[in-house]
C-alpha cells in the first residue's frame, strides 16, 4: 500500500496528502483550515497532517484560485464537485477471505449496470439477485464503469475520478459487500474501466496538470498522454486499486483502440504485468480482457497465467455483428461490413475467432485486424447483446423486438455451448424487452450540447420516431431501463430462462472440463443455411455443431458422436435448430 504515489495515505499518526500539480505554484490541503503543502521534485506536493483519520473530508486549493477534489479520491460523498473523503480500505473485514477466484475457462459472464439492475440502483440491492445468477449458471458478474461521474445517473463512461466508486450506488464498503457476497456464492466479479478519456464535467486536471493531455483528440475529448511517467502511473495504480482494495477478479479495458499512445499500446503491457505480479503475490486468478476495435490478436493470450503483458480475451464485436445482420438484415453503420454472407462470417468466427483478420473494412476505410486462428477459443468473448449494441440504438431496444424468437433461441444455443467465453446482457437470460437507452445527468450548457449532438448523430431516428427517441438527460430515461425482474415469471420468460439454464448446465458438465487446451477446428456455411463447425477439445475429443439457420429443413448426413444438445437427426435438419455432439 505504501508504495502508491497517488491519493491520500493513512499513516500511524494521521494522513499524508499528495498531489501531482506541475503547473501549480502553491497548493493547500483544505480541511477545517488550510494546510500548506510542500512542493518537491517533478511537481509533487505533499503534506503530513497529524490526527486526520478515515472519514475526514478534504480538497486541494490551487494557487488560492480554485478548490478541487483529489484526482485519486477514494470516495466523493457529494459528487465530483464536492470534497474527497479519506477511506481506510484495510478496515473492511472480508467474509470470503480465502477466495482466490476461478479459472478463466469457467467464465460465463453477465454484463450489468448497477443503477438499473434493480429498482433501488445500489450495490446493496444487487446482492439479493446474486442467487438468481448462480442458479442460472452465470459464474462472472461484470459491472459497467463505477468511476465517479457528474450527476446521479450515467452509463459510467463519463467518469472523471477514476479511483472513487460513484456515491449514487452506495459507499465503498457497500461495493465491497457486493463483491464479498458474490465470492461467497462462487461468483467472480469484473469491472469495466475506462483509460482512453475523462468525462466532460468535473475534471480539473487541465488546470494544474495540463501535461496529463496531448493535443490529439479521441471521440470523447482530449487524449491522455501516457508518455508522461506520472500519467502512466496514475492508470496502473488505478487498475491495481480496483483489483487489490476491492478484490475484483478482473478488469475489462474499454475501447483501447482509442488510447493515443505513439509507438504502440505499451500501457496495456504494463497494466498486465502489474496485475500479474499482484496475482502471483496473492495466489489469485486475475483476468484482464479488452474491447479493441482493431482486433489485435497479438496482445491476447488466454492461457498466460498470471498475466505477464497480455490479455485473456477480447470482446468479439465481429461475432455480434454477423448474428445481428443474419437475424435483422440491418445495414447501417458498421453492419455494412457483414452484408456479403453473415452465415459465412459466423463460420469464420467459430473457426478462427475474429472475422476481420487483416481484410479491408468498408466502414473503417482500411485494413482491420490480425490473424487469430492460432489462439485458443477462450481468447474471445462472444455475445448477442451488450450495453453498446443496445444502448447506442436510438430507442435502446433489445434484440427481442427486432428478431424472430426462433432465431434468438438458435443463436443462444450456439453461443452458450461453443468453446468461446459467452456473455449475456442483464435480463437476456429471460428475454427481457426492457430498453437500455443512453442516459446521463449533466446540466446547463453541457446538457444542451449533448441533446444537440444526439439530434445530429441520430437525425434519421428523430425523423422516423420523433418524440419516441428518449431524452438522454431525462430521469425517466434511466427509469425506463430498470430491469423487469417480474418478466422471469411470465410464460415466455420462464421458457427462455429454463432453456438458458439447461444450456449452461450442459456447458458446465460437458464443455468446461474440456476447455483447457482446446483448439479451433474448421467450420462451413452452406447457401441453404446449414452451419457446421468442430473443435478439438483439451481431452482429445471433438465437439461438433450442426445448425440450420434458415426457414426450411435442409439435408445433412448424420454427424458422429454423442448428442449433448438437440435432437437426433435423420436425413434432414429442422429449421432454426441447433445440435451439439461430442465425438
Amino acid at each position: 500500500m505504501n508504495d502508491r504515489q497517488f491519493g491520500s495515505l493513512l499513516t500511524n499518526y494521521g494522513t499524508r496528502f499528495r498531489l501531482w500539480a506541475p503547473a501549480a505554484k502553491r497548493v493547500d490541503v483544505m480541511l477545517e483550515q488550510p494546510h500548506p503543502m510542500k512542493r518537491g521534485e517533478d511537481g509533487w506536493f505533499t503534506a503530513d497532517i497529524a490526527g486526520v483519520k478515515a472519514g475526514a473530508r478534504y480538497k486541494f486549493r490551487i494557487d488560492d484560485e480554485i478548490d478541487v477534489p483529489d484526482p485519486a479520491s477514494a470516495f466523493q460523498p457529494d459528487d465530483v464537485f464536492g470534497p474527497s473523503e479519506v477511506i481506510d480500505h484495510d478496515a473492511y473485514r472480508w467474509r470470503a477471505a480465502s477466495w482466490r477466484g476461478r479459472p478463466w475457462q469457467e467464465a460465463v459472464i453477465v454484463e450489468t449496470h448497477v443503477g438499473t439492475f434493480t429498482k433501488e440502483g445500489t450495490y446493496r440491492a444487487m446482492i439479493k439477485r446474486l442467487d438468481h445468477l448462480v442458479e442460472t449458471g452465470i459464474t462472472a458478474l461484470e459491472l459497467m464503469p463505477l468511476a465517479d461521474f457528474a450527476g446521479s445517473r450515467n452509463w459510467g463512461y463519463d467518469g472523471v475520478l477514476w479511483y472513487a466508486p460513484d456515491s449514487a450506488y452506495g459507499r465503498p464498503d457497500d461495493l465491497k459487500a457486493l463483491i464479498d457476497e458474490a465470492h461467497l456464492r462462487g461468483l467472480m466479479v469484473m469491472l469495466d474501466v475506462v483509460y482512453n478519456h475523462f468525462g466532460p464535467e468535473g475534471n480539473y486536471l487541465g488546470r494544474y496538470a495540463p501535461s496529463f493531455f496531448t493535443k490529439a483528440h479521441t471521440p470523447w475529448g482530449s487524449a491522455i498522454d501516457y508518455r508522461v511517467k506520472e500519467v502512466r502511473t496514475f492508470a496502473i495504480e488505478n487498475a491495481l486499486s480496483w483489483l487489490r482494495d476491492y478484490r475484483f477478479d478482473g478488469l475489462r479495458l474499454d475501447a483501447v483502440n482509442s488510447i493515443v499512445e505513439p509507438g504502440g499500446l505499451s500501457l496495456l503491457h504494463d497494466i498486465s504485468v502489474a496485475a500479474g505480479q499482484l496475482a502471483a503475490e496473492t495466489g489469485r486468478h486475475i483476468h484482464l480482457v479488452l474491447e479493441n476495435g482493431d482486433n489485435r490478436a497479438s496482445i491476447l493470450d488466454a492461457v498466460q497465467d498470471p498475466p505477464q503483458g497480455k490479455y485473456r480475451a477480447q470482446w468479439n464485436d465481429d461475432y455480434h455483428h454477423a448474428w445481428r445482420v443474419l437475424m435483422t438484415r440491418e445495414k447501417q453503420g458498421y453492419y455494412v461490413d457483414y452484408q456479403r454472407s453473415p452465415i459465412s462470417d459466423l463460420a469464420r468466427a467459430l473457426s478462427s475467432g475474429f472475422i476481420y483478420q487483416g481484410e479491408m473494412s468498408t466502414f473503417r476505410r482500411g485494413k482491420r485486424g490480425e490473424p487469430s486462428g492460432h489462439l485458443t477459443p477462450t481468447a474471445f468473448i462472444n455475445f448477442l447483446q451488450n450495453h453498446d449494441q443496445i444502448g447506442n440504438r436510438a430507442l435502446g431496444d433489445r434484440l427481442e423486438g427486432n428478431a424472430d424468437v426462433r432465431m434468438i433461441e438458435a443463436a443462444l444455443q450456439v453461443l452458450l455451448i461453443a468453446p468461446h467465453i459467452p456473455m449475456l446482457f442483464m435480463g437476456e437470460e429471460w428475454g427481457s424487452t426492457v430498453p437500455f437507452p443512453f442516459f446521463c445527468d449533466f446540466g446547463g450548457e453541457l446538457a444542451d450540447a449533448v441533446r444537440k449532438g444526439r439530434r445530429v448523430e441520430l437525425a434519421w431516428a428523430y425523423a422516423e420516431y420523433g418524440d419516441e427517441v428518449p431524452d438522454a438527460l431525462a430521469a425517466s430515461t434511466r427509469d425506463s431501463a430498470v430491469l423487469d425482474w417480474d418478466g422471469r415469471d411470465a410464460p415466455a420468460g420462464r421458457k427462455r430462462l429454463t432453456m438458458v439454464r439447461e444450456l449452461l448446465q450442459v456447458r458446465r458438465q460437458e464443455i468446461v472440463p474440456r476447455l483447457a487446451g482446446t483448439a479451433f477446428g474448421k467450420a462451413d456455411a452452406a447457401g441453404n443455411g446449414l452451419l457446421t463447425a468442430d473443435w478439438r477439445m483439451g481431452d482429445g475429443k471433438t465437439l461438433r455443431l450442426t445448425a440450420n439457420l434458415s426457414e426450411k429443413a435442409v439435408s445433412q448426413s448424420q454427424a458422429a458422436g454423442t448428442l449433448i444438445w438437440g435432437s437426433e437427426l435423420g436425413d434432414s435438419v429442422p429449421p432454426w435448430s441447433v445440435h451439439w455432439r461430442l465425438g
